[in-house]
């Protein structure tokens, strides 16, 4: 029994045991892809989704790049995390006041329980790239919020505490197109509307080419008692186009934007036939982690190929140390 993340029991995820003569500190679910090509009649691929406990059971906003081309939000609900029940109409969001306030376009979003409601960042148009924020309490009704930073943004991930007297935020700024570079950045806000304090993070590069081009926060960090683990996405641009893996660091639990240990080596690259074969090849990109308290068991949600969703497992423990043996700062 682990002890060492700080949060609820949630005995209910999906697991299965490292397979006989993986060494691995983060290994595949046997049964990926979760969710296919042609999921749901308007889409044609869901992936770089995010889930989390709902209810008993589970609830998800997922990626769904529809059929026009376009990618927008679809909300879906499991009982157990792996079979998915997702929504033929796209999440509809609504302003403060109750109008309409549709997107011209969404994608990767993460969702954090933040104050007992479930705040939801995505990639918006500002027009261009920048993050967006919005606001549900029971996953059928959306009200869309400001826009927390300047564009252009992506990778807008909200921390599920407090820290301090303020929300935090990590993101990544870009530019208007590919972004051919990136570096994590946190920032600091009283209100969840006016933001400042930015702090840099982390960098791309170091020893692993594996991250040399640029990385980005993936899932909402989990509060250990020895800091927040954030698992994250590097990129690297090798002759035949990117490549993206990802790995996890543990940042100071009082200023995350102190990183006490960063993974040297990627913890999963695209190996498998679902991830270097896809409208997007070579992508392991994760947005979500379902962990359980009372057990250290934490699954990951990553798209592969920008083309379906994935899961993989680990255990909070031997990733932490794992951190420690092969870091890199």
């Amino acid at each position: 029994m682990s002890k060492t993340i700080i949060g609820d029991a949630v005995a209910n995820i999906p697991w299965e045991d490292r397979p006989s003569g993986c060494s691995d500190v983060m290994w595949r679910y046997s049964k990926n892809p979760i969710i296919g090509w042609n999921p749901i009649p308007p889409a044609a691929r869901i992936f770089n989704s995010a889930v989390l406990p709902f209810r008993g059971g589970f609830a998800g906003v997922f990626r769904a790049d529809q059929k026009n081309g376009r990618p927008q939000l679809y909300v879906g609900f499991s009982d157990d995390a792996l079979n998915w029940k997702i929504k033929h109409e796209r999440l509809a969001w609504v302003d403060p006041a109750g109008a309409p306030s549709p997107t011209s376009y969404a994608y990767d979003p993460r969702v954090t329980l933040l104050d007992s409601r479930y705040y939801i960042t995505w990639c918006d148009d500002f027009p261009g790239p920048a993050i967006g924020l919005g606001v549900t309490d029971d996953f059928e009704r959306f009200t869309r919020l400001e826009r927390p930073l300047m564009p252009f943004n992506r990778n807008g991930v909200l921390f599920p505490r407090k820290i301090g007297d303020a929300y935090v935020m990590l993101s990544r700024p870009s530019d208007s197109g590919h972004t051919p570079f990136g570096d994590i950045v946190l920032s600091h806000s009283p209100d969840l509307v006016h933001w400042g304090r930015h702090r840099m993070v982390m960098r791309s590069g170091g020893e692993g080419w594996w991250q040399g081009l640029k990385i980005g926060a993936g899932p909402v960090p989990i509060e250990t008692k020895e800091g927040w683990l954030l698992i994250y996405h590097g990129v690297s641009a090798p002759c035949n186009g990117y490549v993206y893996s990802f790995g996890a660091a543990l940042l100071d639990l009082d200023d995350p934007s102190k990183v006490r240990y960063r993974t040297r080596d990627y913890l999963l690259t695209p190996e498998k036939p679902y991830e270097t074969v896809g409208f997007v090849p070579n992508v392991c990109f994760p947005c979500a982690t379902l962990h359980d308290a009372a057990s250290g068991r934490i699954a990951i949600y990553y798209g592969a190929a920008d083309t379906y969703t994935a899961v993989a497992f680990s255990q909070v423990d031997e990733l932490l140390a794992y951190l420690k043996q092969n870091s890199q700062l």
